[in-house]
């Protein structure tokens, strides 16, 4: 079994120092407001096609931001906020980095903790995938060069994505992705069920496992992009070093791209200028896989 991120005997204090950003900053209000401004400013900038159902239930929506360009590769970004909070809304912004570059952006909305569990989350991310994948023509995108990427709990779920898994679901998502970039991504779950989140997630521990790309590191993916802000906690800069590191040994494809005094929240900012490295080493990875 891969290390763990954590051990020794649950500290709930320790661990809720390590994995909650709100405790690193002064307030985490101006990281939301920048989020909800640029958003809206990126739904009047681009074309846009908004709460696309993709799936039985009111929130399993999707945004569609169309590149001009024909035949262009999509990539669905998957919002953060511990799973239990955010919505595709607040990630309007992830497209106004990467539609210049011609990369066709879907944000997709899902189901929050408790109302599902995270299993339940991954389920949708799936479901979301082949949506896109029967669709991307009517948006000018190529169905065969679909990549998905995340931020914090939407990394965790590029992860599982990639991961596929024993559920003709799961192992037919995975098929259709060319490539995956987890921003600040949770890789193992299995901390959190002694942190403040845990009445929430409801997480056991056969849940845990199973949610946890670390512990579910499959024999063939496409290839990884990670990143973690330089600022971020130990626990995040962990979490992604051992993943990496899992996904080298398995002989799959993986990278890393720096952000040198960037936390948690604006780590996924450098999606939202085509001029930022962040943007430029994502479309170049995306560029590289077709």
């Amino acid at each position: 079994m891969p290390t763990q991120t954590h051990q020794g005997p649950p500290d709930r204090a320790a661990i809720d120092a390590e994995y909650d950003p709100s405790l690193r900053v002064p307030s985490r209000q101006p990281y939301m407001d920048w989020y909800v401004r640029e958003s809206a400013l990126a739904r009047t900038r681009f074309d846009c096609r908004l709460d696309l159902a993709f799936g039985p239930t009111p929130p399993e929506t999707i945004d569609i931001f169309p590149s001009p360009k024909a035949n262009s590769p999509l990539l669905m970004f998957i919002h953060g906020g511990y799973w239990r909070s955010l919505s595709s809304k607040e990630f309007s912004c992830v497209a106004a980095g990467l539609v210049p570059h011609g990369i066709a952006v879907a944000v997709m909305n899902y189901t929050l903790c408790p109302e599902v569990s995270i299993a339940g989350i991954t389920a949708q991310s799936r479901a979301a995938v082949a949506w896109l994948a029967r669709n991307a023509g009517r948006f000018g995108a190529n169905p065969e060069r679909i990549f998905v990427a995340g931020h914090s709990a939407g990394g965790q779920q590029v992860g599982m994505l990639l991961s596929g898994g024993a559920s003709p679901e799961s192992a037919a998502a995975a098929s259709l992705i060319k490539g995956g970039i987890a921003i600040s991504g949770l890789f193992d779950l299995r901390p959190l069920q002694h942190s403040w989140l845990q009445p929430t997630l409801q997480l056991t521990e056969n849940l845990a496992v199973e949610q946890s790309p670390l512990l579910q590191i499959p024999r063939q993916a496409a290839p990884l992009l990670l990143s973690v802000g330089g600022d971020e906690s130990a626990a995040f800069h962990i979490q992604s070093r051992i993943y990496l590191a899992a996904w080298r040994r398995a002989g799959l494809n993986g990278d890393f791209v720096a952000q040198p005094g960037i936390n948690h929240y604006e780590a996924v900012y450098g999606l939202g200028d085509p001029a930022k490295p962040l943007s430029q080493a994502v479309a170049e990875f995306i560029y590289t896989q077709v």
